[in-house]
């Protein structure tokens, strides 16, 4: 992995997304396969073919699914050639151990834990150190609404339930959840634990006329979250006509 902050931008649905996001600075991009209902779903070969189109961007294509079953997961992995998959619901560690065991190491298992606010912990804390055991190379800890929501609900979380957290992990992490330019002083303490290796932003990194992720959007992202500065107001930041 890069020494610098990692910036994964969550929910490529065209090329235009993955032009913007290499152009902004971003590190890796999420593409949505087997994400019931989720609104940057792709079929199989729109997947592959917008992992293509990362790898070629010089970005790391991360494969974002609900999905459980392990067969169908290698199948998937192999035909899109994703760099990561993110395992981002409640797939038990007995998953993570098939995909490790199946897939070459050059291939990393993300799993998601999720968090819910106000100090409710974590609904996977018991099993963090059989996901770590059982192949997991990264962890990323992301928002559980009260209703029971989770991926991309823009809701973000209190650094102290994400701190509680930290003395369980074995494995490096990234941070998700309603992260913003703004918002990265909230996170200082985070930022500074030695596992922390970068950030997984959606709704932040889109252009809020069009939807699609926007290069200023982005940019802004990886100047506050990877030197600390104060974010520069997207207008700014606009080139000029």
């Amino acid at each position: 992995m890069s020494s610098q902050t990692l910036l994964k931008v969550c929910g490529a649905t065209a090329p235009r997304d993955i032009e913007a996001a290499a152009a902004a600075g971003a590190d890796c991009v999420g593409l949505w396969h087997g994400v019931p209902g989720g609104p940057s779903e792709l079929d199989r070969n729109g997947l592959a073919a917008l992992a293509a189109a990362a790898r070629s961007a010089g970005l790391l294509p991360v494969w974002v699914t609900f999905l459980a079953d392990p067969a169908e997961l290698v199948a998937t992995a192999r035909h899109a050639g994703a760099g990561w998959i993110q395992l981002h619901a409640y797939q038990p560690p007995a998953v993570v151990r098939a995909l490790r065991e199946a897939l070459p190491a050059s291939v990393g298992i993300v799993k998601v834990l999720h968090v819910a606010p106000g100090g409710a912990g974590c609904v996977e804390r018991p099993l963090i150190g059989a996901y770590a055991r059982a192949g997991t190379d990264l962890f990323l800890l992301d928002t559980a609404t009260e209703d029971g929501r989770i991926g991309s609900t823009g809701r973000t979380l209190d650094q102290a339930d994400v701190t509680a957290l930290l003395p369980r992990l074995t494995r490096p992490f990234l941070l998700a959840g309603g992260l913003s330019p703004a918002n990265r002083p909230a996170y200082e303490e985070v930022v500074r634990h030695p596992g922390f290796r970068g950030i997984d932003v959606d709704t932040a990194a889109r252009d809020r006329h069009t939807g699609g992720f926007g290069i200023p959007e982005i940019a802004a992202l990886a100047r506050a979250w990877r030197t600390g500065a104060s974010p520069t107001p997207i207008r700014e930041m606009e080139p000029s006509s």
